[in-house]
């Protein structure tokens, strides 16, 4: 059945038992009657976020769970989930249950649709109207203009967590350590093309946010220098045929 899929969600957790039951069964209900996987990725969390998860996977058959012996951060934790996804066409989302799942089908859809540009490769959402304090806010659009302006990757919110991305596209781009704030940078650099859609944003559920302004900033500075380099550096050959 795993070639039938059409579509592989893959929910990165770390620490987050409050809100994984909620986000399990919201996704259950948004793709319903579709062919569909979840996987979700533990980053060696220390409460029960596991437990529950493994639970949860009697009631719900496209729950997949996989679990990291070392805690190694939110991108390698997709990047897990997307080497281990059976669909052609994979959808993220956090999971503090800030992102809601009900948007999933319209980013699947916007993707796949028959008239889309051919070399569409990923649409990402854009959170209109955030539901974080002033700070985080203010924080996020302090970055977003540097990282826009020194990639010129037209996205107005790099950390909105919801996208639907090809999977064979997303497994091409180079891993680094928070490469998932820079994937349409990334994929424009390798020849395809991202749309943005405007989705709903949530007040967290449980728990808290793993990441303050001070902490997101010097890690945004840090990267920004070694995405610039590496797009700099890429030469594409737009593809290569057989003679």
């Amino acid at each position: 059945m795993a070639e039938l899929l059409e579509f592989s969600v893959v929910v990165p957790v770390h620490n987050e038992s409050g809100n994984v039951e909620s986000l399990v069964r919201e996704i259950a209900a948004a793709l319903d009657g579709r062919a569909y996987e979840m996987i979700f990725v533990d980053d060696a969390s220390t409460d029960d976020t596991r437990a529950v998860l493994a639970a949860l996977k009697e009631t719900y058959p496209a729950l997949r769970v996989l679990s990291h012996r070392k805690n190694a951060g939110q991108s390698r934790a997709i990047r897990t989930g997307v080497r281990a996804a059976h669909g052609r066409v994979v959808g993220t989302l956090d999971g503090d249950g800030q992102n809601d799942p009900a948007d999933l089908p319209d980013l699947y859809r916007a993707l796949t649709r028959q008239d889309a540009p051919e070399k569409l490769a990923m649409v990402m959402g854009r959170r209109t109207k955030r539901k974080d304090t002033a700070w985080k806010r203010f924080g996020s659009q302090f970055a977003n203009a540097i990282r826009r302006r020194m990639l010129r990757d037209d996205c107005d919110d790099s950390g909105c967590g919801i996208k639907a991305v090809k999977r064979e596209v997303f497994l091409s781009l180079p891993y680094f350590d928070h490469m998932h704030r820079y994937m349409p940078a990334l994929i424009k650099a390798e020849g395809y093309s991202v749309e943005f859609m405007d989705v709903n944003h949530r007040e967290r559920g449980a728990g808290r946010s793993k990441y303050t302004n001070f902490g997101r900033l010097w890690a945004a500075l840090s990267d920004l220098r070694g995405v610039t380099w590496l797009i700099r550096r890429r030469r594409n050959p737009e593809g290569a045929d057989e003679v």
